[in-house]
């Protein structure tokens, strides 16, 4: 059976439900596949790297891309659950400066692509999550930037009962308006 794709407030960013096999033994699915990935949600597109992240409880991580040789992102949670964020970074777009986000978790086995031109982070709902993420494009430090999370311009609507936990470079992302865009 083929995935299904859910299309998001923002054309390209897509929300995609395997086929899952369920009994009494527990569930299967296929995580990937190379031609329903280029059938049925983006085409031209090889991964070259995978990401393997496990975080606590109310760590936010992101708004992270690479301002030069862009990343596109195919996000899933293998344990918990988390708020996935993409915010729309390309100047010609409809949606520049738009946001969207979806619960990613081990139960709903969705995944989030997430194009090249978008910045994407994540928000741990559960006591610990374990998000795996394949790129289209390797890391390079020297292209890394960091959007500021709560930017006012952007107004994310984060899942927050208290401040987050983020990382140095989290904390002090570039505001919207001085950030470097494509």
């Amino acid at each position: 059976m083929p995935i299904r794709v859910k299309h998001t407030a923002i054309r390209d960013v897509k929300l995609i439900e395997p086929s899952i096999l369920s009994d009494k033994r527990g569930v299967s699915f296929v995580s990937f596949d190379q031609e329903e990935f280029e059938e049925h949600v983006a085409r031209g597109y090889q991964f070259v790297q995978e990401h393997h992240t496990v975080s606590a409880h109310n760590v936010l991580c992101g708004l992270h891309y690479q301002i030069q040789r862009p990343q596109g992102k195919l996000v899933r949670v293998l344990n918990g659950e988390v708020v996935d964020v993409a915010v729309d970074l390309r100047r010609w777009s409809p949606t520049f400066g738009r946001w969207i986000s979806a619960r990613l978790s081990a139960s709903n086995c969705c995944q989030l692509w997430i194009p090249p031109g978008f910045a994407h982070g994540s928000l741990v709902l559960s006591d610990v999550a374990e998000i795996l993420y394949k790129t289209t494009e390797r890391g390079f430090v020297e292209h890394e930037r960091t959007l500021r999370w709560d930017d006012p311009d952007i107004a994310i609507a984060w899942e927050l009962d208290k401040a987050p936990i983020t990382s140095a470079r989290d904390a002090t992302g570039t505001s919207f308006s001085m950030a470097e865009v494509y």
